[in-house]
């Protein structure tokens, strides 16, 4: 993956992690009845902080779960996070997709929002894939529903500033896969994909996190937080105007910004792919 510095986000990861957790606890159910309800052995590929990789620890407390990162900082909270919930996870340090493929096979490989950050994902599919023991289920997260989290009409400003904010992130996330080393442009179909990399009984679910207003106060800051990345990500992207109701938005003492708003709320929908090696391995 790209020499991004993620432990310098490990802040947002986790509050992102958590404040999205219900799709996590919902996909739970399609894997229990996908791996007969008792894989040995999982692995969390780009774990991040480990928030999913606990849920997976806790949804199955009989299997080794692994939760894989090329972070150390972040496989360090992932630890902290298991002995603070008190679940068994391991930790390994390995890049993606090039360090991953020492790791042994598993009954059940997950990731989620990793394989976009790699030049060629079919290619990362496939090394995802090749993880996978006979009869083993890749679980690949990838194609989310933008959240929303703003009324249209804030009070101030033009109204609409969260879909225009949509439009300069998709521009950013398509310069973001331009850049990256050895990126292979590809239709993102993702269970074709999941195909092209030999699995079967390929099918997708898309699972909805629905927060109402009033937020709790972690959630709140998951979504000042990534108003925040978008502000700094989008900067030459944004006319003057909308500029100035983020920097409102994102001002603490502004009765109408986002620590105080009564209005805030988090809604997104999260697509997990779904995949089988085939028992005779072919």
């Amino acid at each position: 993956m790209n020499d991004f510095d993620w432990a310098a986000l490990a802040d947002m990861l986790e509050l992102e992690g958590e404040a999205h957790s219900p799709y996590v606890q919902q996909a739970v159910e399609e894997l229990r009845h996908l791996t007969g309800g008792a894989p040995r052995r999982i692995l969390d590929i780009g774990s991040g902080p480990g928030v999913a990789a606990c849920r997976l620890a806790q949804a199955f407390p009989r299997a080794e779960v692994v939760a894989v990162d090329g972070s150390p900082e972040l496989l360090a909270r992932a630890e902290e996070r298991a002995a603070r919930l008190g679940v068994r996870l391991r930790t390994r340090v390995a890049g993606f997709p090039e360090g991953i493929d020492g790791l042994g096979t598993a009954d059940l490989v997950w990731t989620a929002q990793v394989v976009h950050h790699v030049g060629d994902q079919q290619d990362a599919l496939g090394r995802l894939a090749g993880l996978l023991a006979p009869g083993g289920v890749l679980a690949v997260v990838e194609g989310e529903m933008r959240a929303r989290s703003l009324p249209r009409d804030l009070g101030f400003g033009r109204p609409g500033l969260q879909a225009r904010l949509d439009v300069a992130m998709a521009e950013r996330f398509s310069r973001m896969r331009n850049e990256l080393p050895g990126s292979v442009a590809v239709v993102e179909d993702w269970p074709g994909m999941l195909r092209a990399a030999g699995l079967a009984q390929v099918r997708s679910k898309t699972f909805l996190v629905d927060r109402p207003a009033p937020l709790d106060e972690g959630t709140r800051q998951s979504v000042r937080q990534s108003l925040e990345r978008q502000r700094r990500m989008c900067t030459e992207l944004l006319d003057a105007g909308d500029a100035a109701t983020l920097d409102r938005l994102l001002d603490p003492a502004d009765p109408a910004g986002i620590d105080r708003r009564a209005d805030l709320f988090l809604l997104t929908a999260k697509t997990v792919h779904f995949g089988l090696r085939p028992e005779d391995g072919s």
